[in-house]
């Protein structure tokens, strides 16, 4: 079992070092962070003015078209 879990973490640990990212896919990810920031932001302003929760979240995904996986902009909190 423990020879199992060392050969399951050092090829996790060699996964890790194959998937690091350029200079370019860093800032692309910088810029991809930075909007889904802003589309969360418009989010928490739509629902202090109001607006309601289906209708921002409406916004949200339509802000957030492209940029993360899933119909949450890459964040789902709990309810």
């Amino acid at each position: 079992m423990k020879a199992l879990l060392i050969a399951l973490g050092l090829a996790l640990s060699s996964s890790c070092v194959l998937a690091q990212h350029t200079d370019k896919e860093t800032q692309e990810d910088i810029k991809r962070h930075r909007a889904m920031a802003a589309a969360h932001e418009g989010a928490a302003k739509c629902l202090e003015a109001g607006k309601g929760e289906k209708v921002c979240m409406a916004e949200l995904q339509v802000a957030c078209k492209g940029l993360a996986i899933g119909k949450y902009c890459g964040m789902r909190h709990a309810h």
